[in-house]
């Protein structure tokens, strides 16, 4: 019989000039959206620089808020922009560091899997490169690829990557395209935008040995004639290759943006496929109901400890979690506005002064003591003062501490993590864990990823999956699940007495019968829940989550 063809996968190579977060992650993702719109299986990769082998331990503040894949990859930022562009799970095929390209090679190395040869960065880092992409495309059954370079051209910590597009374009005639996304700053001083920044990071590329294929100008505003004229002429490209990505309200207006440039049609011509225009029915109206006048606005107070930058604040830090407050905001019908609540200032001068009464509280994902005492005494106001309470992770975590001192009476109570000789430790460390952190081994080794659980009827976590994404949970079993990235949980010798003072163990893993999901029932609080898990990290804007759904109906005090 004759061998079935093996599919040919066609490469997008999504390259960055001039600056850090000019906006490659949500062009690439807008790009990706698009080809799939127009009947195209498309595979996301980004390519981040750093040695670290993952996300999982970089500091927020460094990098941003790392982003939690099902299958407990922990990623760069760029791979949660493709979850909700693409409305797709991504995991460890979709996210690729260069401590893990050196780390493969030189194990490789070491089983002596090279037969002696002496192991260079080319070839060998960058076959390891094309290997991981051409993997993706054969596991996802892609029909195109989108890869992401970190960084921007002229690093010396990406330059293998570059060099590795370069070879699979010279190989792969045809198959592969290059689109560089530029940034074209004005000047106040002059007044009119400048084109000459793009024209030298483009002839950093041609140093390379690469010609994009398209240019993608951020700016301000669209892109003028004069611009697109300097650009075709300066950088060897047809004028129409020239596409402009100004300033946007929202970064989920961009798809549209690039349609009405006719990119998707344009890149498929250069791959030779098919060319089709993306049918963005939904996309446009989610975009209605964003920019749809909202009858009221909300103001929800997120109490953290990662904002800081310098003299700067710092939304990636909870990057996930402001877009899930988004995305349930819209659905939802309400202005969200935000106020960030430093922690550790909520320790010193005082929790009423700092946080007053907003609609709604959120004590998000945290590690260890800095700060912890603020969180722990936002989450006893927000319980006292009948204010809708939502706790991620460390934040139900904090809010059962509280709990504890104020309810309980055991004023000792702690997190392990921050006391360990407190005589009531209400939340401990995971038995699994313990070796992990006797050995110092962080990287990779909490729980990590989806795991499922079992909801109890009757309760607000209940409700809140039924009503508003009954898709979520098994409603003759209340099965749902949840990612996690933590290594303590709830001390289960304590339970009885929490059950007893009135709480409400809501939901529990099905695996280890850990505790998941805490509350107070309504006839107490008209909402104050936390999860153990993290549905920030599974909200998307065209499917929000259902407990951030119910946090903001409860904050509407509807």
């Amino acid at each position: 019989m004759p061998q079935k063809k093996e599919k040919r996968v066609k490469y997008i190579f999504v390259s960055g000039g001039l600056i850090s977060g000019i906006g490659k992650g949500t062009t690439a993702s807008s790009i990706g959206l698009l080809l799939k719109s127009a009947g195209y299986k498309v595979a996301p990769l980004k390519f981040e620089n750093y040695l670290n082998v993952d996300a999982g331990t970089i500091n927020p503040i460094e990098h941003g808020d790392p982003f939690l894949c099902e299958d407990g990859t922990e990623a760069d930022m760029d791979i949660g922009s493709y979850e909700k562009f693409l409305n797709e799970d991504m995991g460890k095929l979709n996210f690729v560091t260069m401590g893990k390209i050196y780390q493969t090679v030189i194990d490789r190395e070491r089983r002596f899997e090279y037969n002696g040869e002496d192991v260079e960065a080319i070839p060998h880092i960058t076959d390891e490169i094309s290997a991981r992409i051409k993997e993706l495309g054969k596991k996802s059954g892609a029909d195109i690829v989108t890869i992401e370079l970190g960084g921007t051209a002229g690093e010396y910590q990406n330059i293998f990557y570059y060099e590795a597009s370069r070879i699979m374009t010279w190989k792969n005639p045809g198959d592969v395209i290059h689109i560089h996304v530029s940034y074209v700053p004005t000047p106040k001083h002059l007044g009119e935008p400048k084109t000459k920044p793009t024209q030298l990071s483009v002839r950093t590329l041609n140093s390379m040995g690469i010609q994009p294929d398209f240019i993608v100008a951020r700016s301000e505003k669209y892109l003028d004639q004069r611009r697109r004229d300097r650009f075709a002429l300066f950088c060897n490209m047809h004028e129409e290759d020239i596409i402009s990505n100004p300033d946007m309200d929202s970064a989920y207006e961009i798809p549209m943006v690039l349609h009405e440039q006719k990119l998707e049609e344009k890149i498929l011509k250069k791959l030779s496929l098919p060319a089709k225009s993306a049918d963005l029915t939904k996309w446009k109206n989610l975009w209605k109901s964003i920019q749809a006048k909202k009858e009221k606005t909300l103001e929800i107070a997120i109490v953290g400890k990662y904002f800081g930058t310098g003299d700067y604040q710092l939304r990636d830090s909870y990057a996930a979690l402001f877009d899930a407050i988004d995305h349930a905001g819209w659905a939802t019908g309400v202005n969200i506005k935000t106020r960030w609540v430093d922690a550790e200032k909520v320790e010193k001068e005082g929790v009423e002064k700092l946080i007053g009464r907003p609609d709604g509280i959120i004590v998000p994902i945290g590690w260890g003591e800095r700060g912890a005492e603020g969180m722990i005494k936002t989450a006893g106001y927000a319980r006292e003062k009948k204010i809708p309470y939502l706790g991620l992770c460390y934040g139900l975590q904090l809010a059962l501490i509280a709990f504890a001192r104020d309810v309980l009476g055991w004023k000792d109570s702690n997190t392990e993590e921050n006391n360990k000789s407190t005589k009531h430790p209400v939340i401990h460390l995971m038995p699994a864990q313990k070796e992990f952190m006797e050995k110092r081994a962080y990287g990779g080794t909490m729980r990590l990823g989806k795991w499922d659980a079992i909801v109890k009827k009757g309760t607000i976590a209940w409700d809140a999956y039924t009503k508003y994404d009954p898709k979520s949970i098994n409603v003759k079993t209340g099965l749902t699940n949840e990612r996690h990235r933590h290594r303590y949980e709830f001390n289960d010798e304590f339970v009885k007495d929490f059950e007893k003072a009135g709480l409400v163990i809501s939901a529990r893993s099905v695996s280890e019968n850990l505790v998941e999901i805490a509350e107070l029932p309504k006839s107490v609080h008209p909402f104050y829940l936390g999860t153990q898990g993290h549905p920030e990290y599974k909200s998307r804007p065209l499917e929000p989550h259902p407990l951030f759904m119910s946090f903001l109906k409860a904050c509407k005090r509807d």
